[in-house]
């Protein structure tokens, strides 16, 4: 294993005494090389997994810890220099934890009192909003209110074009009607009367849309004393909420330091806790299992020689074959390649013993995006604008920096400035001279690309023991015989020449094998499965011809790109000087907008499905190294 494949590791084995655990948790923590992993749980003499407690009081606590930093809007302040290694006992843990819930207790109280004081606020605004509706009122709001003897009195709002009929409908049972606000062709009223038409009131409201409003039970005096009523309460609640700020300042004060010093005991608990998954073991022997990588093995056994005393065993070996699955992924690139390695990513992590694509992808999409974006004036126009936001695209300056550099390779071998062909002379030609040529040349790509991407097929299922795949599929070997074959007839066919009983002979023998192992692979009953079978193969035909196609785009889109500044310049030279330099300037911009981003997006698409779906599964795991965390704080919020 090596530049195209994840790093090789090691599956380790440590066993130590059952004191010695929170030691070798801090000191592979120190490490940070060690990806432990999961045990099927074992019952210990002492009744359960080792450090199960230590696990559950540490969750415990930082669940703690970051409701309280929250709520308070602490950010813990320390160095790494006072992060100084040290084992945490689980009795330092217990009584962390139970102080945490102390404070949390206090800090619920205050989060309480602040939802409350919220509610009441709440309850004040919705109040001032509905009493606008009863301002014009010069009456006791409270005398509107409740069950009367003789009286019957509705408060509500209506349209303004049913009120003459509801006015005279109401007076003919006795019912007055008083307006006291109009608003949006709205109508507010009280409808008062002695009861007894109940009834025939119903029915004349109904008619005449008629929407009661209920007034509030606070709303117990004048619209003036109600209003005054409510600015005393929102009074009170401005001090209440003056209160709350000075007791948070307080408490921000008194926990501070508090709270420091536990972020930086639970992040040394953090590794103990972390490895209690990978712990089995009896009585007062215990044994940690991971993967380490086969380059850190010195480095893991000479931190662990300074830190455990009570001595300890370590056996290391290679990972069989059936642990393959289980072994994590890591491969180290230079910084060049980040945005890539994130890019593959993005599609699936690399199995152990698969090749890992990065550095393929990085060189096939670099060298297409020139292909289909080439121009000295638009890749420069790209580097430039990299390196100059460089601050904002971070690691990603370098994917910017060397597609705007291809851009300029290939503007220079098709001689072409800002779309313009006639500046600069073509080291090699341009794309529109001679359309076939590019198209021919794009189809080589693609065949080149697809055999490439079917070899690392092969490779990878061999090496997994997965030989029959290898070799009898239609993405295997079979498979890369009968398109080899395949492209040697299509190319006789074009060049007029006859195709003889041998070529489709040997033509049809590879894919015969294809046929059987689709056969031999499908369990259904007869006739289903030869229907299966043959549409599966003619797939497997459709798809090498369908995937060999779809590199016309990288012709295409090179001819593209001249066919748009044509149009381009055609548009300026239409105008007068002043419009042909905007027209030329607007029209740059939009190429290198839109089909910039069109161009990467299809160069992505054909590494996705027609390079990466070939060979790469995707369904690795990354190596998760248990890590004591020494990063500032307020780098990390």
């Amino acid at each position: 294993m090596g530049l195209f494949t994840p790093l090789p590791m090691r599956r380790v084995s440590l066993f130590l005494l059952r004191e010695e655990l929170p030691a070798a948790a801090l000191a592979l923590g120190e490490c940070g090389v060690f990806d432990p992993q999961q045990q099927e749980y074992q019952h210990s003499e002492h009744g359960g997994r080792p450090g199960h407690d230590y696990q559950q009081l540490y969750r415990s606590a930082r669940v703690r810890l970051d409701k309280i930093l929250a709520h308070t809007e602490i950010a813990p302040d320390f160095t790494n220099e006072e992060l100084v290694p040290r084992v945490v006992s689980e009795v330092e843990l217990r009584e962390l934890n139970e102080w945490l819930g102390m404070v949390w207790r206090e800090c619920s109280q205050c989060e309480e009192n602040q939802r409350d004081l919220q509610e009441r606020e709440r309850t004040v605004e919705q109040l001032r909003h509905t009493l606008k509706n009863f301002a014009m009122l010069d009456i006791d709001l409270g005398q509107l209110q409740g069950e009367r003897v003789f009286l019957d009195i509705h408060i509500g709002n209506l349209p303004e074009a049913s009120l003459k009929r509801l006015t005279d409908a109401v007076s003919l049972i006795g019912y007055t009607v008083t307006v006291y606000l109009r608003s949006e062709q709205t109508a507010h009223v009280v409808l008062a009367g002695l009861k007894g038409a109940e009834e025939e009131l119903a029915s004349v409201l109904e008619a005449a849309s008629f929407r009661r409003m209920a007034l509030p039970e606070e709303f117990s005096a004048t619209p003036m004393e109600v209003q005054r009523q409510l600015r005393e309460r929102e009074r009170s609640n401005q001090a209440r909420r003056q209160e709350l700020a000075i007791e948070m300042s307080k408490r921000r004060e008194r926990y501070a330091e508090g709270l420091r010093k536990a972020e930086v005991t639970l992040r040394l608990a953090a590794p103990h806790a972390e490895l209690v998954e990978a712990v089995s073991g009896r009585g007062a022997l215990v044994v940690l299992t991971g993967w380490v990588p086969e380059d850190r093995m010195a480095q893991l056994r000479a931190s662990l020689g300074e830190r455990l005393s009570g001595g300890f065993a370590l056996e290391d070996r290679a990972p069989t074959l059936e642990e393959c699955a289980q072994v994590p992924s890591l491969q180290r690139f230079p910084a060049i390649l980040r945005p890539f390695a994130d890019l593959v990513r993005n599609y699936g992590i690399p199995r152990y013993t698969e090749v890992d694509p990065t550095w393929l992808f990085a060189v096939t999409f670099i060298l297409m995006f020139g292909m289909m974006f080439g121009d000295v004036g638009h890749g420069a126009t790209f580097a430039l604008l990299a390196w100059w936001q460089r601050k904002r695209l971070k690691q990603y300056t370098p994917f910017a920096l060397l597609a705007g550099g291809t851009s300029i390779v290939f503007g220079l071998l098709y001689g072409s400035l800002f779309g313009n062909e006639h500046i600069l002379t073509p080291l090699w030609m341009s794309p529109l001279s001679d359309p076939i040529l590019m198209l021919t040349l794009a189809l080589v790509w693609g065949v080149g690309f697809i055999l490439l991407a079917t070899g690392l097929t092969i490779r990878n299922r061999l090496v997994d023991g997965r030989y029959a795949e290898a070799l009898a599929t239609g993405d295997g070997l079979a498979g890369l015989v009968f398109y080899l074959l395949l492209l040697f007839t299509l190319y006789r066919l074009a060049q007029g020449a006859e195709v003889g009983l041998p070529l489709l002979a040997a033509l049809g023998a590879p894919f015969l094998v294809v046929l059987i192992s689709l056969w031999r692979h499908n369990k259904a009953p007869l006739v289903e499965r030869i229907l299966i079978v043959v549409i599966e193969g003619f797939e497997t035909v459709m798809k090498y011809v369908s995937n060999t196609l779809s590199f016309l785009r990288v012709a295409a889109f090179s001819l593209n790109h001249v066919a748009l500044a044509i149009a381009v310049y055609t548009l300026a030279e239409m105008m007068q000087q002043t419009g042909y330099w905007l027209t030329l300037v607007l029209g740059n911009i939009f190429i290198m907008v839109l089909e910039g981003g069109i161009v990467a997006i299809q160069v992505l698409r054909l590494e996705y499905y027609e390079g990466f779906s070939r060979f790469f599964s995707g369904d690795g795991r990354p190596f998760k190294p248990v890590v004591l965390e020494r990063r500032h704080i307020r780098e990390e919020r």
